[in-house]
């Protein structure tokens, strides 16, 4: 928390801030001009005020009454529009930079490794994405803004006590000492309790988020009545947070209006020693001026000590925001080749890699599949099968050895070109909340649905999508959730059919699903390996009998590899497996 305390103002990170409002720097300097001319009026109407009492009121000259009354209500007029325009463009300024600003992370996320989602709390992200832009552009909506305005009004103010009555001037001088002190205690206090606030907020979303996330497991666990217990705690911690404010602020108000009041009885008190000491009535104009001219002096004070906080939260959260855009967390893409065509020979040479430094997962996997051939990954939980995938497509960097794609080193391809050859078929399908048309094409503009029903007939999934409610155009909710697994396993092989990949990868593609999907899927698996390399990972020896070659995997090493019946004959690690899920179906 103290790192993230800093200085009391980050200047430098203010600066990088206000870059930000470079393309809107017509707006910027309207919004400043509006906060200077807004404190001249500011001032202007206790002046005014003034020689209304004491030049038309005190003098009963009735056509100076009228002239002043009328300038008063065209200053209140001009008032009213500059705040209007101020408070409109200021937020209208804020709101355009957290855009900006919001595209810009979102962009460098979507460009991280997969390390980074690894290691990164769901929620907390989210947080930073959509809360903390909200504090970001309250910077200028509620804070920089008002209390650059504020100043102006203050010394604005000041100035003219000084030009009415420098004794009197003096006399509410003396009170200030006192208010900016208890400004500034107020300031750090809520500094660090803002923080410790959004520290709270973070850990309820990521809370909220996961356990709803994972509903289906609490409930399956019966663990309603502990993450209900720790939901509390969380929310307890929370509430405190926010108290701590309150507390702040129900102190310093409470103060601040103390020491206005103070002021104003110092100057109706000093201004009656005056008219008892028989000073010109002239002198009432100033008394009332004075007064409101204290209020535009204190009130400010008050309102930037809760500014400032609005903008050290806001300063706060663009600390953490731009801690995640100077993240460097992305994928080396120096490469340079492209290719409109890939063969799809993959060769693995003395691959060595670890999720975690000095942690191997793959121990020197060395491997070959030409184009056109089936290779299939089998091996127990933990093997290494699905890093090989995650590896060929570039989501981790390794260690050492080669991944050659065509005989080109991976790394010599663009991230982007060498991904749009390799379709995967993952165990857990992700579908996004929308039709299911949509999910297949993921929206490529290229894919026209045509293309996505005559695939779907190819394939044999056409059936089952027509029998949904309004066919392709079927909104399957959240990660899918109108599907059953099966079905969401049948759009996840239509989608990597339409994308037309050289290379095709099935990780546990048949995992826990029905016997009527599992045929549908088996179906699908012979129609779009056809004429394409093709990576098979499964538990299941069933569905690779038919591949070109089968890796064994034990501890990140392979330990075999063969046809079916080659590695059946070896009576090796592979047999064994064979044998414990074969014998006894047929035995059944």
């Amino acid at each position: 928390m103290s790192k993230e305390l800093g200085k009391a103002f980050d200047t430098g990170l203010f600066k990088r801030l206000l870059r930000y409002t470079k393309p809107y720097r017509f707006t910027f300097y309207g919004v400043a001009l509006s906060a200077i001319l807004l404190s001249a009026f500011a001032v202007m109407t206790p002046f005014l005020l003034r020689m209304l009492i004491d030049d038309a009121i005190m003098k009963s000259d009735a056509e100076k009454l009228f002239y002043l009354v009328v300038a008063m209500l065209v200053v209140l007029l001009a008032q009213v529009i500059f705040q209007l325009l101020f408070n409109y463009y200021a937020n209208w300024l804020g709101e355009s930079v957290i855009k900006d600003v919001r595209i810009k992370l979102f962009q460098h996320m979507l460009d991280f490794r997969m390390t980074y989602f690894d290691k990164s709390s769901l929620g907390v992200l989210v947080t930073r994405a959509v809360a903390d832009m909200q504090r970001i552009g309250e910077i200028f909506s509620q804070g920089f803004f008002v209390i650059v305005a504020d100043l102006l009004k203050m010394f604005a103010a000041a100035a003219l006590m000084i030009y009415m009555n420098w004794k009197l001037a003096l006399l509410v001088f003396a009170l200030l000492p006192l208010i900016l002190y208890a400004t500034r205690l107020f300031q750090k206090a809520m500094k660090v309790a803002f923080i410790e606030v959004r520290a709270e907020v973070a850990n309820l979303n990521s809370f909220v988020q996961e356990r709803i996330a994972g509903m289906k497991i609490v409930q399956l666990f019966t663990r309603e009545k502990i993450e209900s217990a720790k939901f509390r705690e969380i929310n307890e911690k929370h509430k405190k947070a926010w108290l701590k404010t309150v507390w702040y602020n129900s102190i310093f108000f409470p103060v601040a209006e103390i020491v206005t009041s103070l002021a104003i009885g110092l100057v109706v008190w000093y201004g009656g020693l005056m008219n008892v000491a028989n000073i010109s009535a002239s002198e009432a104009g100033t008394i009332f001026a004075y007064i409101l001219c204290i209020e535009i002096l204190f009130r400010p004070l008050r309102q930037i000590a809760d500014k400032f906080n609005t903008l050290q939260m806001g300063m706060v959260a663009a600390n953490r925001v731009f801690s995640i855009l100077d993240t460097e967390s992305t994928m080396d893409d120096s490469g340079t080749f492209e290719d409109t065509h890939v063969r799809g020979d993959i060769s693995f040479k003395n691959v060595r890699f670890g999720y975690v430094p000095d942690e191997e997962v793959l121990h020197g996997i060395s491997f070959e599949a030409k184009a056109g051939e089936t290779i299939a990954i089998v091996g127990a939980t933990g093997a290494g099968k699905s890093t090989i995938i995650n590896l060929l497509n570039r989501f981790y960097e390794i260690q050492s050895g080669q991944i050659l794609i065509d005989g080109i080193d991976s790394k010599s391809f663009k991230l982007a070109s060498l991904r749009s050859h390799i379709a995967v078929v993952l165990q857990d399908v992700f579908l996004f909340a929308d039709t299911i048309a949509n999910n297949i094409s993921l929206k490529n503009n290229n894919i026209a649905l045509k293309d996505i029903k005559e695939a779907a007939k190819q394939i044999g999934v056409d059936e089952f999508i027509e029998s949904l409610p309004g066919g392709y155009q079927f909104n399957v909710k959240e990660r899918g959730s109108m599907l059953s697994s099966g079905q969401r396993q049948l759009i996840a092989f239509l989608r990597a059919y339409v994308s037309n990949p050289s290379i095709l990868i099935l990780d546990e593609a048949t995992s826990s699903v029905d016997t009527y999907s599992e045929r549908l899927i088996q179906r699908a698996t012979d129609k779009i390996t056809e004429g394409r390399t093709s990576i098979i990972i499964a538990h299941r020896l069933a569905t690779v009998k038919k591949a070109d070659k089968i890796l064994v995997m034990e501890a990140g090493k392979i330990v075999e590899s063969g046809t079916h019946s080659e590695l059946l004959k070896k009576g090796g690690y592979y047999n064994k497996l064979y044998e414990a899920q074969f014998l006894e179906e047929e035995a059944a």
